[in-house]
């Protein structure tokens, strides 16, 4: 047997084994696996808890409709709508009423590719797509799906989206990525429509097909998932379809936007009935299979519960890591199981929510046709709460209220430009602002003089562009009203030296355009 020699502090020479340095230095033995802990009896208690609980907070927050469905060892336990498809229009809510499920498609889109690769070294091959390329041409040539769908490729928060909302599409917006700074790539968390959808295209590309006709011949159909596509078309011409509803001023709720999200589908652009997301539930807490029948292999599904990224350090009121997977959000309890959960919002009109305890064999998804106002997360976390602890340990409305406040959308600016400083200088003539400009990003842009003959000027962006009326602030800076899915309210334009500079497009420094 080896042994060691070693000195202490006195110098005094000690032998050991290497048998004994071993057994001095040995890990500890791991914890035992986490075992079930949530009863039929308690889950049946959640479940007469759930009705009342998604009234009361409809009622609360002025939310017109919502559809639930719970899973629970392979049964469909719950399934219920609520409310009203439009609140201009008589109809009901039902389970097999079509919403725009927003972020939730990431999950779904995920398990898409899952069951398109072969094995889950899959994941980790190089995303390859005509038209896509990232800042940095090393890490162009190593980013993979993993990468993208799990947002740590380097791209900055919500790259693309202010393309997609000035109606640029698809191929556009995977094009100009390449201008997008980079944080460290592997290293750093930035959540991205875009490169996720970069990822899942390359996949349908390299399969030789659709990403449509890719998620229909390998979940939907396969699932019987019969209402579910990611084609917005699908959506807005299902008869049987919920409308997408903002808060007016006076708190009442109205169907004033239509949210075309096909630019980003795989990110974003499901659509699908509580039905449907019932059979993916199941699908997904029996690991791939559904109704005894393999549709998605074992295990390139459980490489997307795998945390790929930190997404969250430990916050109130859970105080837990967050982590990102392969489009999930992944989580563990105090008691070592596995959370998987993920929320959809669009802020003209739609609010989503999956979490499952794949221990447990328990599952719940809740769609609304609201704009984020924290109603479908407390719905979740309600229920889960009462299954877990017999009540709700807190109130969960207010809490996702205000987290959702905080988080959608940059903000309204530090300025506030529908009221102009005492003592503004005033404009120059039309003339000296009027003409076309342009961004390598961004694309053209033109300032023009309005013809009513009472002056003032007109701002055009856009492929088709979008015409936004320009307010005077002081001397050469404007501003006018934003629109679309990321609007900030008034934001500045500023004019200088042939330039201008629109601020909510400048978070990466990419927002001026220089006069031709």
């Amino acid at each position: 047997m080896r042994t060691l020699r070693m000195f202490g502090a006195a110098g005094a020479a000690t032998v050991l084994t290497a048998t004994a340095v071993a057994g001095a230095h040995a890990a500890p033995s791991p914890p035992p696996a986490p075992k079930p802990q949530i009863t039929d009896a308690e889950v049946d208690k959640a479940l007469a808890r759930l009705p009342r609980f998604v009234t009361d907070v409809m009622h609360s927050t002025g939310v017109p409709g919502a559809a639930v469905a719970v899973v629970h060892d392979d049964k469909v336990v719950y399934l219920k709508g609520f409310g009203v498809r439009r609140t201009d229009v008589p109809g009901a809510i039902g389970p097999d009423t079509v919403f725009q499920v927003a972020s939730v498609s990431k999950p779904i889109s995920s398990t898409v590719v899952a069951g398109a690769l072969k094995d889950p070294a899959g994941w980790n091959d190089r995303t390859e797509l005509p038209g896509f390329a990232l800042k940095d041409p090393w890490v162009t040539g190593h980013v993979t799906a993993a990468d993208l769908f799990s947002h740590r490729s380097g791209l900055p928060d919500h790259a693309g989206d202010l393309l997609e909302d000035l109606g640029y599409d698809q191929a556009y917006i995977l094009d100009h990525l390449r201008l997008e700074p980079l944080t460290p790539f592997r290293a750093s968390y930035n959540y991205t429509n875009f490169g996720l959808t970069a990822a899942a295209e390359a996949v349908a590309r390299q399969k030789g097909t659709t990403w449509e006709k890719l998620s229909q011949d390998t979940l939907f159909k396969p699932a019987g998932m019969t209402h579910t596509s990611t084609e917005f078309s699908a959506f807005i011409n299902a008869p049987d379809h919920a409308a997408t509803h903002v808060k007016n001023p006076d708190g009442t709720w109205s169907p004033r936007f239509v949210r075309d999200p096909d630019a980003q589908a795989p990110a974003g652009g499901v659509s699908s009935t509580a039905t449907d997301m019932a059979r993916w539930l199941r699908l997904q807490l029996a690991g791939g299979t559904l109704d005894g029948k393999r549709i998605i292999p074992t295990d390139t599904l459980a490489a997307t519960r795998l945390p790929h990224i930190v997404s969250q350090a430990p916050t109130p009121p859970l105080d837990h890591t967050g982590f990102y997977g392969l489009g999930w959000n992944v989580s563990y309890d105090d008691a070592g199981r596995l959370r998987l959960s993920h929320s959809g919002g669009f802020e003209l009109g739609a609010n989503t929510n999956v979490t499952l305890l794949p221990l447990e064999k328990l599952g719940i998804v809740v769609l609304t046709n609201g704009a984020p106002v924290g109603m479908a997360d407390a719905i979740a976390m309600d229920f889960f709460d009462t299954a877990e602890h017999g009540a709700p340990t807190t109130d969960w409305l207010p809490l996702f209220a205000e987290l959702y406040a905080q988080q959608l959308g940059p903000g309204p600016s530090a300025t506030d430009y529908a009221h102009p400083p005492a003592g503004a200088k005033p404009a120059r003539a039309d003339s000296a602002y009027t003409g076309t400009y342009v961004s390598p990003y961004y694309g053209k842009l033109t300032v023009t003089a309005n013809s009513s003959g009472k002056g003032g000027l007109t701002l055009s962006l856009g492929p088709k562009p979008m015409r936004f009326p320009l307010t005077h602030y002081d001397g050469d800076t404007f501003s006018y009203v934003t629109s679309g899915e990321n609007a900030v309210g008034r934001t500045g334009v500023f004019f200088k030296d042939g330039t201008v500079r629109i601020e909510y497009l400048d978070a990466t420094h990419l927002g001026t355009f220089t006069k031709q």
